[in-house]
C-alpha cells in the first residue's frame, strides 16, 4: 500500500500544495492508513535529522556570503568588468548578462539569487538600450542556471550529502560544464543577433585598455572569492563547510572595509534575507530526507530499478531515457528535493552499470538545474517575471532557443565523461 504515496505526492503538487508539505503529507497519510505508527514517528523525526548535518551548514553560509556581496556593490563591479570585456560585441549587453552570470556563479551558487540580483540591474538596462523586455528576461533566466553548476553550488552540496560523495570533486566537475553552458548561450545570442540585426542594438565602442584595467581592478576582490574557496579546499586548508564560513568572513571584509558599499546598518536586513532563503532550502532538505525514508520502506527503488533495467541493458540508451525523465521532473520539482528523492534511487543503478558516480552527479545536477528555467513551473521564470514585470508565458517562448543549447550541453556532458571528470581527475579526486 505504501507505493501509493508517490501518486499522492504528485496529486498534492498538482493541486498547488507547497513542496515541503507535500513531501511530508503524502508518505504520512499512507503510513497512517497502513497502521505504521512507529514509522510515522520516524518520518517526522527524520525531518529534523535531515537538517542536522555539518556538511549542510555550507548552504546558509554560502547564501549569506552571496547576499552580503550583492548588497556590498559587488554585482555592479562584476557587470562593469563583463561589459569591458564583451560589451562591444553585437548584442553586447545580452553577452554581458551571460558573462556576469558566469562570474556571479562563483559567489552565490544560486540560480534564484543570480536572477534576482542581475535581473533587477540588467533587465531595465537592456530595455533602455532597445532590447525587448521578454528577451532581456529570457536571457537572464537562461543564464542564471549557470549559478548552481559553477562552484560553489548548493545543489552539489546536497547531492554530496545524500550520496556520500566528495563535495570538492563535484565542485571541480562542475567547472567545465558551467563554462560550456555559458559559452553556448553566448554563441546562440550571437546567432540570434546575426539573423535579426534590426532587433539588436548597434555595436558599442570597444573599451580601451585603461578602461579594462580599471574594471579589472574594481572586480579583483570579488573575483578572488572562488579562488579562495576552491584553493583552500584543494590545498587542504579547510573543508567545504569551513570554506563557506571563510567566504562569509571574506565577504564582510570586502563589503564593509574595502569597497565600503555596505554599512553595519545593512547587516540585520542581509542576515534576515539570507536566513529566510536558507530556511526554505533546509526545510526542503529535511522533508525530502524524511520522504526518502518512506521511499526505502516501500521498496520503490528496487521496483524502479527492475523496470529501468528491463527497458535496456545498454548504459547509453538508459542515460538517454534518464535524461528525458530528469528533464520532465525538473519542469515541476525544485532541484534540491528532486536530487534527494531520486539520487538514492538512480545513482546506484548507473554506478552498477559502470557510470562514474561523479559523472552521474553532474548529469543529474545540470539536468535538474536547467529545469529551473523550463516551462511550465521553472522557478527562475517566475523570479524573472517578478523582476521584469513580463508575463511568464512571454518569457517561456523567448527562452526556447537558449533551452535548446542547454539541452545540447546536457547530452555532451552525458556522452563525453571527460567534460565532467577531467578537472577532478587532474587534481587527484578520482
Amino acid at each position: 500500500m505504501l507505493v501509493w504515496f508517490l501518486p499522492l505526492f504528485l496529486l498534492l503538487l498538482m493541486v498547488g500544495l507547497p513542496v515541503f508539505f507535500a513531501l511530508l503529507a503524502a508518505p504520512g497519510v499512507m503510513l497512517w492508513l497502513n497502521g505504521d505508527a512507529k514509522d510515522l514517528v520516524l518520518l517526522y523525526r527524520n525531518t529534523y535529522n535531515g537538517m542536522d548535518s555539518f556538511p549542510l551548514m555550507a548552504i546558509p553560509f554560502f547564501m549569506l556570503a552571496g547576499e552580503m556581496m550583492n548588497r556590498g556593490g559587488i554585482t555592479l563591479r562584476l557587470v562593469e568588468f563583463a561589459q569591458a570585456l564583451v560589451g562591444h560585441f553585437r548584442a553586447g549587453l545580452a553577452q554581458v548578462n551571460i558573462l556576469s552570470s558566469m562570474l556571479f556563479a562563483g559567489l552565490s551558487g544560486s540560480a534564484v539569487a543570480d536572477t534576482s540580483a542581475l535581473g533587477s540591474m540588467l533587465i531595465p538596462a537592456m530595455e533602455k538600450e532597445g532590447y525587448t523586455r521578454k528577451f532581456a528576461a529570457a536571457v537572464t533566466a537562461a543564464s542564471s542556471v549557470i549559478g548552481p553548476i559553477i562552484p560553489p553550488s548548493g545543489i552539489m552540496i546536497i547531492y554530496a550529502y545524500v550520496m556520500e560523495q566528495s563535495v570538492a570533486a563535484l565542485f571541480l566537475a562542475g567547472i567545465v560544464p558551467g563554462a560550456l553552458v555559458g559559452i553556448g548561450l553566448m554563441l546562440v545570442t550571437n546567432l540570434i543577433a546575426r539573423r535579426d540585426p534590426a532587433a539588436m542594438p548597434a555595436l558599442k565602442r570597444r573599451a580601451t585598455w585603461p578602461e579594462k584595467g580599471r574594471a579589472s581592478l574594481k572586480a579583483f576582490f570579488p573575483l578572488l572569492t572562488p579562488v579562495i574557496i576552491l584553493g583552500g579546499i584543494l590545498g587542504g586548508a579547510f573543508t567545504p563547510t569551513e570554506a563557506s564560513a571563510v567566504a562569509v568572513g571574506y565577504a564582510v571584509i570586502v563589503s564593509l572595509f574595502i569597497l565600503r558599499e555596505m554599512t553595519w546598518r545593512d547587516l540585520p536586513d542581509v542576515l534576515g534575507k539570507a536566513a529566510l532563503i536558507s530556511s526554505v532550502v533546509l526545510l526542503l532538505v529535511g522533508a525530502a530526507m524524511a520522504f526518502k525514508t518512506v521511499v526505502a520502506l516501500s521498496h520503490a527503488p528496487e521496483a524502479l530499478a527492475d523496470f529501468i533495467l528491463s527497458l535496456s541493458q545498454n548504459p547509453l540508451i538508459l542515460l538517454l531515457l534518464i535524461n528525458l525523465l530528469l528533464f520532465i521532473i525538473g519542469m515541476f520539482l525544485d532541484a534540491g528535493p528532486a536530487i534527494i528523492i531520486l539520487g538514492p534511487i538512480l545513482g546506484p543503478i548507473f554506478t552498477d552499470l559502470g557510470v562514474d558516480p561523479v559523472h552521474f552527479a553532474i548529469i543529474m545536477s545540470v539536468n535538474l538545474t536547467v529545469g529551473l528555467a523550463t516551462p511550465p513551473m521553472g522557478l527562475v521564470l517566475f523570479v524573472a517575471s517578478s523582476v521584469s514585470g513580463e508575463r511568464v508565458e512571454s518569457i517561456a517562448r523567448a527562452i526556447l532557443p537558449f533551452l535548446a543549447v542547454e539541452v545540447l550541453v546536457i547530452f555532451l556532458i552525458t556522452y563525453i565523461p571527460a567534460i565532467s571528470l577531467a578537472v577532478p581527475r587532474f587534481f587527484g579526486f578520482l
